[in-house]
């Protein structure tokens, strides 16, 4: 008779060479993740995941643009004129050499800035200073002065940079004429210019539909900068500067495109190699909030772009604690054990309404694989760009 198993989930980074432009990631992620199973005594299974950070994988593609492709782009679509940027987040990696090259390819930027903070949790002025101002930020428009006037300087909690005196200064670097309001509601911007360039990440069809009802002329988001080509650069034909990231200080690194190849022939070349099914994935930012400083993590447009299909929809579990507090709260010991495999072992394909299934997240598998991968590798100095998830599917009994 076989030991039983002591361990369920598993995540384990894998160390990988530096990638370069070109490199077979195919090859260097799956040798890699075989060179780890043999250096630390496990075994591969079937159902394991190989996550793969999204930078590599753009990386190896060669997905970068300059801050010139930008302003190129913005200056085709929008003509060189007056552009409002609307509802940026407060990010140097993220937003800052973005809005440099929007700014070369415009005469003035109205930057509209979202308070009391961006879309994804920066605080840009706390709840509390606003409340003891007496301002209403569903409706009332501030101006610069205005803004200063109430709240001075707010520095952010973890960067410590004004963003506000940062981006201005920044824009006016790339030599376009800046004006600074911060309003919440979208149409706002067309009292200052019908030309909008709309920054939200996970509101933007939204944000689109409203501008373009309330009389927006061009009204285009981050996802259609950079959708495609311009001399000669990378681009993402889906999210164009969504997910991208600074790469030097006049370049950037767009989200990966056409990875289902990339995901599918590492899936074929483990089995070929191990005879085990695994599941593959890339993924970027995961899908959780910090509590403390409010920031919810998923700057990217998605958490994975890309992924083999046994990875598609939401976990399908009971709630053990549930079973053992209600169904079988006479039983115990081996006769409780027995029952509750029973149940796991005879659960329907989709237990939606189901009590004994309340509390057991509802999200979607990548989303939920790819936020245990952001943690596992970091996004500092681990090294470990590929995370191998085991036992994610084993329930109690197996």
């Amino acid at each position: 008779m076989s030991a039983e198993r002591r361990v369920g989930t598993v995540s384990r980074g894998i160390r990988l060479p530096i990638i370069r432009q070109g490199d077979d990631l195919v090859k260097i992620v799956s040798e890699s993740v075989l060179a780890a199973a043999e250096s630390d005594g496990f075994e591969l299974r079937d159902r394991d995941v190989i996550a793969v950070t999204e930078s590599i994988v753009a990386r190896s593609q060669g997905n970068y643009a300059t801050v010139e492709d930008i302003a190129a782009d913005v200056r085709a679509k929008f003509g060189g004129g007056t552009v409002g940027v609307i509802s940026p987040i407060l990010s140097r990696n993220r937003f800052a050499i973005c809005l440099r090259g929007i700014a070369m390819g415009a005469s003035k930027i109205v930057l509209m800035l979202n308070y009391p903070s961006d879309e994804v949790g920066n605080e840009l002025v706390s709840l509390d200073k606003i409340d003891a101002a007496g301002v209403n930020p569903y409706s009332d428009v501030l101006t610069l002065e205005k803004y200063r006037e109430l709240f001075g300087v707010n520095k952010h909690e973890f960067t410590g940079v004004d963003y506000v005196e940062y981006y201005g200064n920044l824009i006016k670097e790339a030599g376009a004429e800046v004006e600074i309001i911060f309003a919440n509601q979208a149409k706002t911007i067309l009292n200052y210019t019908d030309c909008v360039l709309t920054c939200d990440i996970h509101t933007r069809e939204r944000t689109k539909r409203i501008l373009k009802a309330a009389g927006g002329r061009i009204v285009l988001g981050l996802d259609d900068i950079l959708n495609a080509p311009v001399n000669g650069s990378g681009y993402n034909e889906k999210y164009g500067l969504l997910g991208s990231n600074k790469s030097t200080e006049n370049k950037i690194k767009l989200f990966p495109k056409d990875g289902q190849g990339l995901v599918e022939d590492i899936q074929k070349f483990i089995l070929d190699a191990t005879g085990k099914h695994v599941e593959v994935m890339i993924y970027g930012d995961g899908a959780f909030k910090d509590p403390k400083g409010k920031i919810w993590e998923l700057a990217d447009p998605v958490v994975s772009p890309f992924y083999t299909a046994g990875l598609e929809g939401t976990p399908n579990e009971l709630k053990l604690k549930y079973l053992a507090d209600n169904d079988f709260k006479n039983l115990s010991g081996q006769a409780l054990r027995d029952a509750i495999s029973d149940s796991i072992r005879n659960k329907g394909g989709n237990l939606v309404g189901n009590m004994a299934s309340q509390g057991t997240t509802p999200r979607r598998l990548t989303d939920l694989i790819g936020s245990l991968c952001d943690l596992t590798s970091g996004s500092g100095d681990k090294g470990t760009p590929v995370v191998l998830v085991q036992g994610y599917f084993d329930n109690y009994t197996n």
